[in-house]
């Protein structure tokens, strides 16, 4: 729902007389909204811990654009400080409606942001193999405002009067809402404005040697199809002696790791998996591919070639007999492409993993499950 709202306000940060909370890197404490001062804190707690590419200034920028920090607005079906549906606060984790943390600033944030995030990643993963004239951030406002697949079905990612079912009406409001978002971005940072990220722009292989042709990319090819039927897990495990793996999920780790090494760093199969006995790892049905380090929610490159490793197994799922995959915060499988961009539903950890850690939330690497 397009709320342009452009308020301002004033409300010192709580906090001991002494001292003040240190302010967010990039923001201009005194320049931002009153009403928004109180959450800074939260926000780039919410930020630089859970989604380092997500600017604090750029949440707080798109909060004044939605609502003007009222968190009890209500615009048609949309509500809060961020305008959500009932359909997206369920996505997010919030409660049914009517839930009184909807209207609550703090909940409402904790709530959200995170969801912001995945939407973020889920629109870098798009670009990153459907290149467009558009920054990942733009991306996720675009999502935000008029549904991701207006982001995927226009030719730049922000979509003209016409396409992807975005009528003039539409295409200007998006425009509108794009450029007031920006502006207040511009307001609040500290110093110079701060720069957006940019998608990285596809790599010219031949750029050393202008007269040399592009090596071919493995990663553009076909995967070699299973086609051993089901198998027990009897294959050894390459990465530990102790563990086995199912044909078709040996086939799988060779395939992908003959198209992406060396940009895999690690790779972990067979495991007992205490915590989770019902999970595919102990009966050799699954792997999990690291392209940066463990534990970290992962920067680019790493980011990117995760993206594309990602996106690979997507694309080969049925020759490879790929039951789903889970990757920042999304749960892909065949049959899912709630999004709009084509990569899954929210993950939700099932209730045993703590889906805002880098590894629970499978950010710092990507699960691939196997079907046989």
């Amino acid at each position: 729902m397009l709320v342009p709202a452009l308020l301002a306000a004033l409300l010192a940060a709580p906090g001991p007389a002494a001292a003040e909370p240190p302010e967010p890197s990039g923001i201009d404490h005194e320049r931002v909204p009153e009403a928004a001062r109180p959450h800074l804190p939260l926000i780039t707690e919410l930020t630089t811990d859970g989604c380092p590419e997500l600017p604090a200034a750029w949440v707080v920028a798109q909060v004044q654009a939605e609502s003007g920090w009222n968190p009890e607005l209500r615009t048609g079906s949309a509500v809060g400080l961020l305008q959500v549906s009932e359909r997206t606060w369920t996505a997010a984790g919030g409660a049914p409606w009517p839930d009184p943390a909807l209207t609550d600033p703090a909940a409402h944030l904790r709530t959200v942001v995170p969801w912001l995030c995945a939407t973020l990643r889920a629109a870098a993963g798009h670009l990153a193999t459907t290149p467009k004239d558009v920054t990942v951030l733009d991306a996720m406002l675009v999502c935000h405002i008029a549904g991701c697949r207006r982001v995927s079905g226009s030719a730049n990612g922000i979509p003209a009067a016409g396409e992807a079912g975005c009528s003039q009406a539409c295409a200007s409001a998006v425009r509108r809402y794009l450029d007031a978002v920006h502006e207040l971005v511009a307001g609040y940072s500290t110093g110079t404005p701060q720069a957006t990220p940019e998608t990285a722009p596809p790599s010219d292989p031949a750029a050393a040697d202008p007269g040399a042709a592009p090596p071919a990319d493995p990663a553009t090819a076909a995967a070699p199809a299973w086609t051993g039927g089901e198998t027990a897990c009897g294959e050894p495990d390459p990465v530990r002696s102790d563990g086995c793996l199912t044909g078709a999920t040996a086939h799988g780790l060779a395939a992908v790791r003959a198209a992406f090494d060396p940009v895999i760093d690690t790779v972990g199969c067979w495991d007992e998996h205490p915590r989770n006995p019902r999970s595919d790892h102990p009966r050799g049905l699954a792997c999990d591919l690291f392209t940066g380090p463990a534990g970290r929610f992962p920067e680019e490159p790493d980011l990117a070639e995760g993206w594309r490793i990602a996106h690979w197994l997507a694309a080969n799922a049925e020759p490879l007999q790929i039951r789903y995959l889970i990757w920042q915060g999304r749960y892909w499988d065949p049959a899912v492409r709630e999004d709009g961009t084509g990569w899954g539903r929210r993950y939700t950890g099932g209730a045993v993993y703590d889906t805002s850690d880098p590894t629970g939330g499978h950010y710092d690497h990507i699960h691939v499950s196997f079907a046989q």
